[in-house]
């Protein structure tokens, strides 16, 4: 068998920030076999070849030859031709034109982020050294261990340097903003350039991501949700951020009532609305939680949203309809407009159950209770420290304290994720209780 080459790169005893990027070359002797064009094809796809003929990705096999441009050299991954098979080395003499020397030159490009990373950062580091990052927009947010912060601006220039799609690394701090929970973060590499447009679930969302709160790895709950909901529910959006989920409920038909404390959140969100093209069934405040929670049953009431009659139109039918070119849609006249809210999302992990006391009677008004004959679903998520056998447990104790009762219709806990060791985000959703209201 031939030999393995090494294409790992050199250890490396230079500068930490910024690196000296030409310490990362390497040459690899080896020899190459030079083809004719006809036969460049039938000699690199040969299988007695298979194990002989350089196979690395970004490392192509086939190079032209530097003494006649119009021959090829299919590259071995050996030096001497006396390590080919008898029947490898009768093909490449009947077929080929001769050995040449070949010399393999790699450099700072053809390595990967890890790669560069475990020849710079110590030893003891490099096992669990950072392999990838969350990519919101341009910016890549990694959330570093206390024992690499030494090299992290080390890390973000490599992590800038390996990524086209990049131009801004951060770093999440510990400190969080606790009124609005905005993450602090400091620049690493490129940059400073905070304001990201990024696409989830068919919307487009631009905001500015030190001011606001984003998790990419929310994505599939944010559709998740959404999938829960059919297209002529009421959703209201406790916690709305800059819409994940307000925006994409609206363009499956939903009425959404959108809220955020976050003035940054709320600026953008009007805007996420206006971009998406679903100004006519998101309603955005800004306001606390609980003084949402209290007034929203009434909203859809005093202010109804149109009847669901069928999939978003193109621009240009919905344009020529309302021309009557081809005569609007009977269905908006005869069904009724909706004005009961049917799911709300309360998005909030950290604090969330919190406000679950605010619910206790909010419905006790008698046109409410004559509206509500069917009560509206709750979707509330949250973090939990518990051990395994106890989280359900622990969840639903939380949750009946704040509601005044345990809820018993239609509950269920999806779990959403590992935030952190002996950390998970949960998701209890169930039919808010009927009985104190």
């Amino acid at each position: 068998m031939p030999r393995s080459i090494d294409v790992s790169p050199p250890r490396y005893n230079g500068p930490i920030h910024p690196l000296d990027k030409s310490a990362f070359h390497k040459e690899i002797p080896v020899i190459a076999i030079r083809v004719p064009p006809a036969k460049t094809a039938s000699i690199a796809k040969s299988p007695l070849l298979k194990n002989y003929i350089v196979r690395f990705p970004r490392l192509s096999p086939v190079v032209r030859d530097p003494s006649n441009q119009e021959n090829r050299l299919v590259v071995l991954n050996i030096n001497d031709k006396a390590e080919l098979s008898p029947e490898a080395s009768a093909l490449l003499e009947r077929d080929g034109e001769g050995f040449v020397d070949y010399t393999i030159e790699l450099d700072y490009d053809f390595w990967h982020a890890s790669d560069i990373l475990g020849a710079v950062l110590p030893e003891e580091l490099v096992e669990g050294a950072p392999v990838g990052f969350a990519a919101t927009g341009h910016i890549a947010h990694l959330n570093l261990n206390d024992e690499y912060l030494p090299y992290k601006y080390l890390i973000g220039e490599v992590f800038l340097d390996k990524n086209n799609s990049i131009s801004t690394v951060v770093n999440k701090l510990h400190n969080i903003d606790t009124q609005f929970r905005v993450f602090q973060m400091e620049l690493l590499a490129g940059k400073p350039n905070y304001v990201v447009t990024h696409s989830e679930s068919n919307c487009r969302f631009t905001f500015d991501f030190s001011k606001v709160y984003w998790n990419s790895r929310l994505a599939t709950e944010h559709e998740r949700i959404v999938k829960l909901l059919s297209p002529d529910d009421v959703l209201a959006d406790v916690f709305a951020g800059v819409g994940p989920f307000a925006i994409p409920a609206a363009k499956y038909g939903c009425g959404v009532l959108a809220n955020d404390l976050n003035p940054s959140s709320y600026q953008y969100l009007v805007h996420n609305i206006m971009e998406n093209d679903v100004s006519e069934l998101v309603r955005a405040t800004c306001e606390d939680g609980r003084d949402f929670i209290r007034d929203v049953f009434r909203r859809p009431i005093k202010k109804p949203f149109p009847a669901y009659t069928g999939p978003r139109k193109s621009k240009t039918r919905a344009r020529k309809e309302r021309k009557g070119a081809e005569g609007a849609s009977d269905y908006a006249f005869i069904l009724p407009p909706r004005d009961q809210i049917t799911h709300l999302v309360m998005n909030l992990p950290d604090s969330a159950i919190e406000f679950l006391d605010t619910f206790r009677g909010v419905l006790a008004a008698p046109e409410l209770r004559e509206k509500y004959t069917t009560m509206p679903m709750v979707h509330c998520h949250c973090f939990t420290r518990e051990a395994e056998e106890e989280k359900a447990h622990a969840i639903f104790w939380r949750v009946a304290l704040k509601l005044g009762r345990r809820p018993a219709e239609d509950v269920s806990l999806f779990h959403v994720r590992s935030v952190a060791p002996g950390k998970e985000m949960y998701c209890i959703s169930f039919r808010l209780p009927r009985e104190w209201h």
